[in-house]
């Protein structure tokens, strides 16, 4: 998934091992190119900056310049930044009610139907019995896939034929989930852009009318940087609880993740 930030660092690296004596001078070209490599790898600007002002502070003291091993250290000094840019995470889904409701939204073609399938696969491994729902009401082969993957599961999908707002169905879905001692319940919605006011402001209603315990926002690794833009679009709506990145297995970048 880093494969190309990987590449970018490593040559930063290399080319202050090439360095007969390391000076302050050369610590900040070495730097300069840790900083485009993150840029070239689609890192979000905004983070760049204020990852290389928390590792120049620390690559450029007294201690690291000084040392017998400075390259190795602004290795372990990058390393650490990343680790602590990205976590730690608590990747639970705090289920603590009879009835736990997960909502899941996103771009258009994000994964996010799939992504119920998969999640409902994790909840079947853990003996937690989930219900599917269908609520992209303006596409009918995404009901109908969501059939599928229930089918194959062995997990129950609620949808209504001819239903046009999904603020109802999702409210009848829970209902109904509760008469047959469903555990967690995934609303699937439709998928949007951020800048549709009419479309996030359904999102809107049914995170009010309903009150879902999780939102997350499925989001294609493939978008890059725009992934940063549509997330804080989405949090000003709705409050995430978190991020699930998909299509990680081709040749994303999946940098926008930091």
């Amino acid at each position: 998934m880093f494969e190309s930030l990987q590449d970018g660092l490593q040559s930063a690296f290399k080319t202050l091992r090439g360095k007969g004596k390391l000076t302050e001078g050369n610590m900040r070209d070495g730097l300069r190119l840790i900083e485009q490599s993150l840029l070239e790898a689609d890192v979000s600007y905004q983070v760049v900056k204020d990852f290389m002002a928390a590792v120049s502070e620390k690559a450029l003291g007294e201690r690291v310049l000084k040392s017998l091993d400075p390259d190795q250290q602004l290795v372990g000094i990058v390393h650490e930044q990343l680790v602590r840019t990205l976590g730690p995470v608590d990747a639970s889904l705090h289920l603590t009610k009879d009835v736990n409701l997960i909502m899941l939204c996103g771009l258009q073609g994000s994964g996010k139907t799939t992504t119920c399938g998969k999640l409902s696969q994790l909840l079947l491994q853990n003996n937690i019995k989930p219900m599917l729902v269908a609520l992209d009401l303006k596409r009918p082969a995404a009901i109908e896939q969501l059939h599928v993957l229930g089918k194959q599961l062995g997990v129950p999908v609620y949808s209504e034929l001819g239903a046009d707002n999904p603020v109802t169905v999702s409210q009848h879905a829970v209902a109904e989930a509760r008469k047959q001692e469903v555990d967690v319940v995934i609303l699937d919605t439709a998928g949007r852009l951020a800048i549709d006011e009419a479309l996030m402001n359904e999102l809107k209603q049914i995170d009010m009318r309903v009150g879902p315990d999780q939102v997350y926002l499925v989001v294609d690794g493939m978008t890059g940087q725009d992934a940063v833009n549509s997330a804080a679009a989405f949090n000003d709506a709705l409050e995430l609880n978190g991020v699930i990145m998909t299509k990680l297995d081709g040749d994303a970048r999946g940098c926008a993740l930091l």
